[in-house]
């Protein structure tokens, strides 16, 4: 019984540090994270930034042309057989090794990204910090006096919502990187095509608009999650009226 009475006691002191925990963030983190949110995207690096800056050069080079030799017999007569035609699958470059090396990842991208990363990965954390303390403010299910009840369950879903937004964030940069090298592997295989190079450029340029509007979706949920707690903060901590208590 003793050790089922300490671990009772755990379980509900670490209630009680989340319970504190979210509060303080409630009140204090989010409104700073969202005055560092603002001046993190009134910088240089995602302020007015022009796409140009985010181009990289790939370092493959266009080879020298190679001139095709002729093997059939200049007299006159029609060749025994035709030419074969070669599939879309055997044009192109082998491409065993780069003259330049390596092609490396987009620099300023990166840049970008190890600035953006660590702000997804504080939405998923406070985001799953005040999904748990709602849920430990839930009361036990009763009939009737449930409205303050219903605020908590929309509000948890809000909640739920961001946290499954902000987690997606991170599919969003890893697919981006897949994306490019299958693009930087046409380029390899055929350098003689610019569209393929403009291709990585536009796609850079895409990542670079998308990683600003993470960071400005970021700030958003923030805003968005302290304005509806902060609105249904009494309601939230005590849903439902001790009035009831008093008619009897």
């Amino acid at each position: 019984m003793a050790a089922n009475s300490d671990v009772a006691k755990k379980v509900q002191d670490y209630k009680d540090a989340l319970i504190k925990k979210a509060e303080d963030l409630i009140v204090n983190g989010f409104p700073q994270k969202i005055v560092e949110l603002n001046s993190l995207l009134a910088t240089k690096q995602f302020a007015e930034r022009n796409f140009s800056e985010v181009h990289q050069d790939l370092n493959i080079n266009v080879p020298d042309p190679i001139v095709a030799e002729n093997n059939e017999k200049d007299d006159g007569d029609p060749p025994t057989k035709r030419a074969r035609i070669e599939t879309s699958d055997t044009i192109g470059t082998k491409v065993m090794i780069l003259p330049g090396g390596t092609v490396k990842c987009n620099a300023p991208i990166c840049e970008i990204i190890k600035v953006v990363k660590p702000v997804i990965r504080s939405l998923v954390e406070d985001s799953n910090l005040l999904k748990m303390w709602i849920s430990f403010m839930i009361p036990k299910i009763e009939d009737g006096n449930n409205f303050g009840v219903s605020i908590q369950e929309d509000t948890l879903a809000e909640i739920q919502s961001v946290e499954s937004e902000a987690a997606a964030f991170f599919d969003q940069i890893s697919r981006y990187f897949i994306s490019r090298a299958k693009v930087v592997n046409k380029v390899a295989k055929y350098p003689h095509i610019d569209d393929y190079r403009r291709a990585v450029q536009e796609l850079d340029e895409k990542e670079f608009l998308s990683l600003w509007l993470v960071l400005s979706e970021v700030r958003n949920r923030y805003c968005s999650l302290h304005d509806i707690v902060i609105k249904n903060l009494e309601k939230l901590k005590k849903p439902r009226s001790s009035n009831a208590e008093h008619l009897y």
